[in-house]
């Protein structure tokens, strides 16, 4: 039997019990009518996807996800026991904790930017893989990890592989880091603009601006995700949104400039 530590295990296993608990959380909420970007008649006509077909595509994935942390935790377990914030008694630095999570949201942004973006430019890769995660035109809590198999190793598990290395961080900082991110990456896909929304005043890359992504008008726009619009911004693929009341009640996410 292989034995793990149990920053690692953890590290391994909480972020896709999160997802499944935070996105069940929104499917537990109801319709929520008045709030929703879409309604739910649009989700039924327009995602090509079925909800059956979703879970297991995205079951899949993170036990891809799973088998990748264990293989980087063993890879890295020698730095991370001589840097970890428990060796010599010592606390690792909240400063120091602070500059991790950073460089991973960096690593993060950046590789998902210029992959995804590209998905999206070459038109094998788009109609073969990419195509996948828009079949839900209408996104919703647990649709947000579905993808095709080798874009989700290669944007997701690899990125998230390659944030954890290149930020130094230890098992325990990833439990953490891993679990937020797929907390914003839920709600980014929500659907769902609600009130108090924390993450909606603190990100400009939010429910809304990954939303106008999801519609053909926006395709070749906000590219950015999970967590700021930088790239969007210096490489001229950001789209501001509005939010407004949409015909028939609901909320609609529309374009705040005339799309060229």
């Amino acid at each position: 039997m292989v034995h793990l530590p149990s920053d690692e295990a953890l590290g391994i296993v909480t972020p896709i019990l999160v997802y499944w608990l935070y996105s069940g959380l929104y499917m537990m909420l109801g319709s929520l009518d008045r709030y929703r970007l879409h309604s739910r008649k649009d989700e039924d006509l327009k995602n090509l996807a079925s909800k059956r077909h979703v879970a297991i595509v995205v079951l899949l994935q993170q036990l891809v996800q799973a088998a990748v942390a264990f293989l980087v935790f063993r890879m890295t377990r020698d730095n991370n026991t001589s840097t970890s914030g428990t060796s010599g008694g010592h606390t690792t630095p909240v400063v120091v904790i602070a500059k991790q999570v950073l460089v991973a949201m960096f690593v993060i942004d950046t590789w998902q930017y210029f992959w995804h973006r590209y998905m999206h430019t070459n038109k094998y890769l788009y109609r073969r893989i990419h195509s996948w995660h828009h079949r839900l035109v209408v996104p919703y809590a647990f649709g947000s990890q579905y993808n095709h198999p080798i874009e989700g190793f290669l944007l997701d598990t690899l990125g998230g592989a390659l944030a954890f290395a290149a930020s130094g961080m230890t098992p325990r900082t990833s439990i953490f880091f891993f679990s937020f991110s797929t907390i914003k990456g839920i709600d980014d896909h929500c659907g769902l603009w609600l009130p108090g929304n924390l993450f909606h005043s603190l990100f400009w890359n939010n429910t809304a601006y990954h939303d106008i992504h999801h519609q053909f008008h926006g395709s070749k726009y906000n590219f950015s995700q999970p967590f700021f619009v930088t790239w969007d911004k210096i490489l001229g693929t950001h789209m501001p949104y509005k939010i407004e009341k949409r015909h028939g009640g609901g909320l609609e996410a529309r374009p705040a400039k005339r799309l060229s």
